[in-house]
Formats: structure tokens, C-alpha cells, sequence
């Protein structure tokens, strides 16, 4: 109901309000007997009290204290509820791992073995279910599986080598032993191999736990950092190597002190590459502590046992060795003896033992005048002695890589002496006398002098100018058969066979394609020749010897290897390089001289043709027709008992050689195209041009089954060496790297 707002209305409501409240002051409720009750014993004074309520407590300023020990139990009582995630069902874990905790409950493998591809290297023996319900679950050992991110970058033979390095390090293969000899060929990635093995150990064992805490890789001075390089390539950030490759005694002390005192599972630096060198230097401080593995690269350095770098690494505190070399000697079986002894002391016995059992009877058996009971009994020893060495030791050869690599030729080019040479040659056989001077099978110091005079000769007239100028022994009257005028200031190549040769080949190379040339020689007066040849024809080049520090020989074969590089002839001198580098810039190598250790040789011409190389590639080895240097190469293609190896160092000539064999070598044969071709009676051939043998090589001879063509300039398929020939070539063997394989007619 709508009320007026007029004043007069507002007026009459207000005094009717006012009577209302009166009305309301004299209203009183009804009250209720309970409440009556209440009312009349609060006026006597009595206070009425609920049964069943409490009275309230008096407030005061005091504050109320708990019991201490209430307090603890009631904390406990908190802390003891364990917790539980809210979801229905849950049985998953718990989330009770904490940081720098084991997680508790059943040990497992670090990376999956039942992955595609996965490479295990231990797997648990299989158990019963009794057995199963019986075994501690704490001791359970679990697989050991290589970590994907390098088993998907091994090849089947790498995966293999990996696999049989982890069975020697950890005793498997020979209980009680823990070395092992990596003696794959070069290219074969034996590198990746050791680092794949180190990774292994320093992560995982059958024990839930890393094998080793440290490594130590020991290499030659020139791959420490390309040792650093590979670790850092194939694990990335995962690992921090210390690589020691120069610096003051006080700092590198420091370094290593460093290195030896870290302990725990997780090495701040658990790899060390150190080159031989500064490790003999400083092995007191190595040797102060322990160390899981040590890995000595170019092993075949460890052949003397009565070295210092020997002595030095053999006192080093650790069980697991191993020692990689391409070129294990074979040839010398007390060499062999020091480097199985090394990795698996013990195992051939003491140095007179095995001297006694093994190399007496193995060397009396290949005397040519030994009797049939003796050859008998030292074939014997050599399969003993093999079949013990081949339970630590690995090997492959470098067939494997034509599945990955382009194809290589390698040919053996015959080079004629020129006019000089020949006369040279001839003065020296007549006035030195070598011949003479060999009694009862010996060789002389003198005869010594006249091998390394007659091999430089080959090389170029230039190098014995000196002893001509100065009349030595065979080189009297010498100099009036020089060219009028001749200076060794600047180099002339109609002078040599061979530097003629190589003239050509660096001219049709340089000027019909853009590939480079690796020139590798044993002499570093050979490589001056080279580098007045290369000034003289305006070609750029690099050189690498021995007087080149370690740092500076990785930066000039990084510069090399680009492919922006100008240069384009790369000087490499065998004793100094001839290991570990990897010049897969080039694609040609030119051995101008032979080794009487091929394994020297091999390990040279190996430089081109490895991992990351896309060109064919093409391997020269020069050879002067029917002088000493076709005889060094005949004995290293001539098969011996233990391998193909001859010699290692001059000193070592008439160990090998008979007295007629000792003659043979200060002859010259002017008349043929290849002594070696003749001596071999090669049946392939009918007229001098080869006849294609039948694909099991049952017409070739033993020598050279390896070399699959044998030509004249008609038979040759390189072009660069067919302009070469009718300079100075003579003959050529060449081999084609698995040509069946791939196809090659």
C-alpha cells in the first residue's frame, strides 16, 4: 500500500508512532515457568548449573606450557605417517628418493639390452625360479651394455673389437689376466674402439657400478691432441679429458698430482693423454697412486724391454693393459715376447723360459740347414706360441674397410737410373767392395755405411755429392762424372730416375685434377729435394719432421685436410709422421723410398686411405729398377714363418740374410725391366703382358698373390702414371683394393 508523502500526512503518522511506542515500554512478554524458577534463585543468590556443561576456565596472563616430551611424541607421530599420493590405486614409487641417494628396490642395467642394435657386453647368467627366489637382489649383477650414442657408430668389426677388449680388461678370456693387444690394422678405428672400452668402464660393470675411476692414454707426442679431439668427437660434453702435451716440470706435476688424487664415482677428469715422453719424465708422480686402465697407443715402441719408457709404464699400478699397435712385431721374437709380457705378464713365462721354449727351437726350425726333426719341432713351438698369443691379441686387416672406403690403388712403380746414376752406382760396387768385406755371414759397420750410400744414391745423385767432393771411400774420382757447372743449390730431376718420375706425377696431377699429394720419404735430405722441386714448380706444400713442435703439427694437418686449403703437396717424413696421422685431405701418396721394415711402409701409406676419405685413392711406391732397393722390397714380400716383417733397424741385416743373400744386395742388374718380376718367375704373364690368372690365384706365386696386375705401360689404367712412363718407368705391379667386390675388371 502506497503511502502519501505529503507533509500533513507525514505529520499525522509521526504522532500516531510516538502513541505506539508508549503502548510498546508497557508490554511485557509472557515468561515461562523455567524461566521464573531461574529468576527467583538468582534473587536468593543461588546460581542454577546445567548437569552436563562445564565450567569455564578463568582467563589469566600466564602463558600454558606443554610437556616437552608430549611434545616430541606428538612430532614423531607426524613424521613417522608416510606419504601417500592422492590418487586411487596408486602403486607406483613412492617419490622417496632423495638427492645423492640409491634408489632402493631391483638393480638395473644403465642402458637397455633389449634395444635395437644394443651391444652387450656382459649379460647376467640366466636363474630359476628357485635360484631366482634365493639370490640376494642387492648382489644381483645386471648387463653391461655400451652406450647407444656410440654403439650406433660402430661398424661389425669395431662392435667385435670392443667386445673382445671389455673380455681381456676384465679378465675373461684369460682368468688371472687383464691385457690385451689391439693389433688391427691402420684405419680400422682402433681408436674408437679404446674409447667406446674406457667409456664402458668408467660407467658400468656387472656390479651396478663404474669398473675404474681413471684412464690413462699414452700416445707419441704428435696424436695427444688428436686423441683429445677423438673423446671429444664421440662423447661430446659427457666426459672432460686432461690431455698434457707441453709445459713446465712445476705445472705439469701440478696437473698430474690433480689428476691422481681424484676419487668417487664421478671424476671430475677421469681420462688422461699424456705422450710417452712426458709420462717417463714424470712417471714418479704416476706411480704414487693407482690407476683402472692404461692404453698405450703405437705400442710397437714397448719392443725393448730394457728401455726407460718401458721400465716406466710397467711399474705403473694397474692390472688392465692394453697396447695398440697396426704393426705388432713379428719379426724379432724376443720384440714379440716384451709386448705380450707388458699386457699379460706371465703368461709366456720368464724372458729365459720362453727363450728356451720358444725361440731356440722356433729359430733353429727356420735355419735352412736345419734337419726335419728340428723344423719339425719348431713349427710346433710357433703354433704353441701362437695359439697362447692369439687369446690377447686382435686382428684385421684393412679388406674390411672396401665396404666403407673408395677403392685404392696401390702400385709398385720400377723406376731406370739415369746415365749418372748408373755410372755412380757402378764406381761405388767397384771401389767400396762390399762383397769383400763380408766374412763368414757378418755384416761390417762399413758395409752398413755402403747400404745407406747405395739408398740415398737411388733417391738422387745430390745427396752423396758431399762424399764425392770429399772422396770417400767408393767415391773417388766420383765428381768428374757430374754435369759441368752442377750446384746442389737448386735440384734437377733428369738427374734421378725416381725424381723424374715424381716430377711427372706432381705435373699431371696438379694440372688435370684437384687432388693433393702426400710425398713421404726416410730422409730428411730427400724432403729438401722436394721442397726446391716444389719452389722451383710454384706448388704449395706443408712439411712435417721431427723438428716440428707437437702443437703446431696438428694445426698444419687440420689446415691440410680442409677443403679450402691452397696447399697441395703435404712432405711427410716417416720417422716422425708416419704414425696416427690422418690425411684424408690428399687422395695420392708417393713412397719415394722403401723401409727395410715394411711395417714402417705400411704405416705411411696408410695416412690417405682411412675413415672420412671420398676420392679413389692412389699409393705410389717408387723403386729403382734392379738396384738394392728392389732387393728390400723383395724381402719384404717374402713370406716368413711368423710374418712378413724382415727387419727393423739396419743393425739387424745379418740376422736375416745369407751370406749369398748378403751379395745379392751390392749388385746391379742393368738389363731387366724388374728384377722382382724375374725372380718371382711370374706365371700370369706370356711376353711380357699379363694373362688375367683364374679367380682362386692358383697360377700366382706366393710373393706376390697380393699384387693382382702385373703391366707394362698397355696394361696401365692410371692416367697420371702413363704420362710418367716414358720418362723412367720400367715395370709396375698394382693392386686394387677387393677390385672383385667392387667390380672392377
Amino acid at each position: 500500500q502506497r503511502r502519501s508523502l505529503a507533509p500533513s500526512q507525514l505529520a499525522k503518522r509521526k504522532a500516531g508512532d510516538e502513541d505506539e511506542e508508549e503502548e510498546e515500554e508497557d508490554w511485557q512478554p509472557p515468561t515461562s515457568r523455567k524461566r521464573q524458577k531461574a529468576a527467583s534463585e538468582t534473587e536468593s543468590g543461588e546460581c542454577y548449573r546445567l548437569p552436563f556443561r562445564k565450567p569455564l576456565a578463568q582467563l589469566t596472563n600466564r602463558p600454558h606450557c606443554l610437556d616437552s616430551s608430549q611434545h616430541e611424541a606428538f612430532i614423531r607421530s607426524i613424521l613417522s605417517k608416510p606419504f601417500k599420493v592422492p590418487i586411487p590405486n596408486y602403486k607406483g614409487p613412492l617419490g622417496l628418493r632423495s638427492l645423492g641417494v640409491k634408489r632402493a628396490g631391483v638393480r638395473s642395467a644403465l642402458h637397455d639390452p633389449f634395444e635395437e642394435g644394443a651391444l652387450v657386453l656382459y649379460e647376467p647368467p640366466v636363474l630359476s625360479a628357485h635360484d631366482q627366489l634365493k639370490i640376494d637382489k642387492d648382489k644381483a649383477p645386471v648387463h653391461v651394455v655400451v652406450d647407444p650414442v656410440l654403439s650406433r657408430v660402430l661398424r661389425p668389426h669395431q662392435r667385435e673389437g670392443v667386445k673382445f677388449l671389455w673380455d681381456c680388461v676384465t679378465s675373461r678370456r684369460i682368468p688371472g689376466s687383464h691385457g690385451c693387444i689391439m693389433a688391427d690394422e691402420m684405419g680400422l678405428g682402433k681408436t674408437l674402439q679404446c674409447i667406446t672400452l674406457m667409456w664402458t668402464l668408467l660407467r658400468q660393470s656387472p656390479d651396478c657400478k663404474p669398473e675404474i675411476e681413471k684412464a690413462v692414454v699414452v700416445s707419441p707426442s704428435s696424436l695427444v691432441r688428436n686423441w683429445y679431439n677423438e673423446v671429444e668427437k664421440w662423447l661430446g660434453g659427457r666426459i672432460q679429458p686432461l690431455a698434457i702435451d707441453g709445459g713446465s716440470k712445476e705445472e705439469i706435476d701440478r696437473k698430474l698430482v690433480g689428476f691422481m688424487n681424484q676419487r668417487g664415482l664421478r671424476v671430475p677428469s677421469p681420462i688422461l693423454i699424456i705422450s710417452y715422453e712426458t709420462f717417463r719424465l714424470h712417471a714418479e708422480v704416476l706411480q704414487k697412486g693407482s690407476v683402472g686402465l692404461v692404453i698405450c697407443d703405437e705400442g710397437h715402441r714397448l719392443k725393448n724391454s730394457e728401455n726407460q719408457t718401458y721400465q716406466a709404464l710397467n711399474s705403473l699400478n694397474t692390472p688392465r693393459r692394453v697396447l695398440i699397435s697396426g704393426t705388432p712385431i713379428q719379426n724379432d721374437l724376443l720384440e714379440y715376447f716384451s709386448l705380450v709380457h707388458f699386457v699379460n705378464s706371465g703368461i709366456l713365462g720368464t724372458a729365459q723360459e720362453f727363450k728356451r721354449h720358444f725361440e731356440m727351437p722356433i729359430l733353429k726350425g727356420r735355419d735352412a740347414d736345419a734337419s726335419e726333426a728340428e723344423r719339425h719341432k719348431g713349427e710346433e713351438r710357433l703354433k704353441e706360441l701362437i695359439s697362447i698369443v692369439n687369446r690377447c691379441l686382435i686382428r684385421r686387416t684393412s679388406d674390411i674397410l672396401s665396404k666403407y672406403l673408395p677403392v685404392k690403388i696401390e702400385q709398385v712403380v720400377c723406376c731406370r737410373l739415369t746415365p749418372l746414376q748408373t755410372e755412380l752406382y757402378k764406381n761405388f760396387l767397384k771401389q767400396a767392395k762390399p762383397v769383400e768385406e763380408l766374412k763368414e755371414g757378418k755384416i761390417s759397420v762399413s758395409s752398413l755405411s755402403s747400404i745407406t750410400s747405395l739408398k740415398k744414391l737411388c733417391n738422387h745423385p745430390a745427396l752423396i755429392y758431399d762424399k764425392c767432393v770429399e772422396e770417400e771411400e767408393g767415391f773417388m774420382g766420383a765428381l768428374d762424372l757430374f754435369p759441368a757447372g752442377y750446384s746442389t743449390k737448386s735440384v734437377e730431376p733428369q738427374l734421378s730416375g725416381k725424381m723424374l718420375v715424381l716430377d711427372y706425377i706432381l705435373a699431371v696431377t696438379k694440372s688435370t685434377s684437384n687432388d693433393k699429394v702426400v710425398l713421404v720419404s726416410n730422409y730428411t735430405q730427400t724432403l729438401d729435394l722436394f721442397e726446391k722441386l716444389c719452389r722451383n714448380r710454384r706448388y704449395l706444400y706443408v712439411r712435417l719432421d721431427g723438428t716440428m713442435s707437437i702443437k703446431k703439427r696438428a694445426k698444419i694437418v687440420e689446415r691440410f685436410n680442409s677443403a679450402s686449403s691452397p696447399e697441395f703437396i703435404f712432405m711427410l717424413s716417416s720417422k716422425a709422421g708416419g704414425c696416427g696421422l690422418n690425411l684424408i685431405g690428399a687422395n695420392r701418396l708417393v713412397m719415394f723410398d722403401p723401409d727395410w721394415n715394411p711395417a714402417n711402409d705400411e704405416q705411411a701409406m696408410a695416412r690417405v686411405w682411412r675413415d672420412g676419405q671420398k676420392k679413389m685413392c692412389y699409393i705410389y711406391r717408387l723403386l729403382s729398377t734392379g738396384t738394392i732397393e728392389e732387393k728390400i722390397f723383395q724381402r719384404q714380400t717374402h713370406k716368413k714363418a711368423l710374418s712378413s716383417c724382415v727387419v727393423d733397424e739396419e743393425q739387424d741385416v745379418e740376422r736375416h740374410f745369407s751370406l749369398g743373400e748378403l751379395k745379392e744386395l751390392f749388385t746391379l742388374n742393368e738389363t731387366t725391366t724388374s728384377d722382382t718380376h724375374d725372380k718371382i718367375k711370374c706365371r700370369r704373364c706370356v711376353n711380357g703382358h699379363q694373362v688375367r690368372p683364374p679367380p682362386d690365384g692358383s697360377d700366382c706365386t706366393s710373393d706376390l698373390s697380393q699384387w693382382h696386375h702385373c703391366a707394362d705401360k698397355r696394361g696401365l689404367q692410371d692416367s697420371v702414371l702413363k704420362a710418367a712412363w716414358d720418362a723412367a718407368v720400367t715395370f709396375t705391379f698394382h693392386h686394387h683394393s677387393h677390385e672383385e667386390q667392387r667390380g672392377i675388371p
